[in-house]
């Protein structure tokens, strides 16, 4: 039987959010809706690659910020 893990507390903008642990930034980004969007991430501080989206896993305590990113000129 497999056990199962707890959730872990991280906080996205400033609001405390419950994820799985191993939950990647591309998981939490599909889950608030924000797949097809054009968004940056920053995880304590440290801006993650769309490309590093699936590969970077949360931690508890992770404070992760997402923007919109605006386009212009």
């Amino acid at each position: 039987m497999q056990e199962q893990r707890a959730p872990i507390e991280i906080v996205v903008n400033g609001e405390p959010r419950q994820v799985s642990p191993g939950q990647s930034v591309g998981g939490l980004v599909a889950d608030l809706g924000l797949t097809n969007r054009r968004i940056a991430v920053e995880v304590n501080e440290a801006l993650v690659p769309r490309s590093d989206f699936q590969a970077h896993e949360l931690a508890a305590g992770d404070r992760v910020e997402i923007v919109h990113a605006i386009g212009g000129g």
